[in-house]
């Protein structure tokens, strides 16, 4: 993982946010070699939480990685996703994950994970190819691929037990 994904992690937890990694960084965490670009987190959506991301990048110039403005304050409530891009890269905050559900489904669907720079939530291995497989590009196909076989070379060294 990244170190500036790791800095963006750190300071959303620092935050309070609640959330779950998903995407490519996901990928990364259960194993699989992956290039990605942005750090894909699932988490709920409302005002507070809105300001909740907004407190923890305000400093790295995040400006909406699709038009290009700064975050709408007046529509805060409304906002299901948030593509922004920092001086630290791209984070993109989902309220649901393709494949799997809202927020809760992807909570109830991950795992604790205990990483030296502390401890954060990612979806779990099979809910991760279910989110790659629902969105289908081929990206997402070829991390499926991997994701599958880490899987079942698990499941091999399992059966040997």
């Amino acid at each position: 993982m990244a170190q500036n994904d790791q800095a963006l992690l750190v300071r959303l937890k620092n935050s309070g946010l609640e959330f779950v990694v998903v995407g490519g960084v996901c990928v990364v965490y259960h194993g699989a070699l992956s290039a990605t670009f942005d750090l894909d987190k699932c988490c709920p959506f409302g005002k507070e939480i809105v300001r909740k991301i907004e407190a923890a990048v305000f400093d790295l110039h995040p400006v909406h990685g699709l038009t290009a403005m700064e975050l709408p304050r007046e529509n805060f409530g409304q906002l299901k996703n948030i593509y922004l891009q920092t001086d630290l890269g791209k984070l993109d905050c989902l309220s649901a994950v393709s494949g799997v559900g809202n927020f809760n489904d992807v909570k109830n669907r991950s795992v604790t994970a205990n990483m030296s720079f502390g401890e954060f939530r990612f979806l779990n291995i099979d809910a991760l190819i279910a989110s790659k497989m629902a969105v289908g590009r081929e990206r997402d196909l070829d991390a499926v691929r991997r994701l599958v076989a880490i899987t079942e070379k698990k499941q091999q060294q399992t059966e040997l037990l």
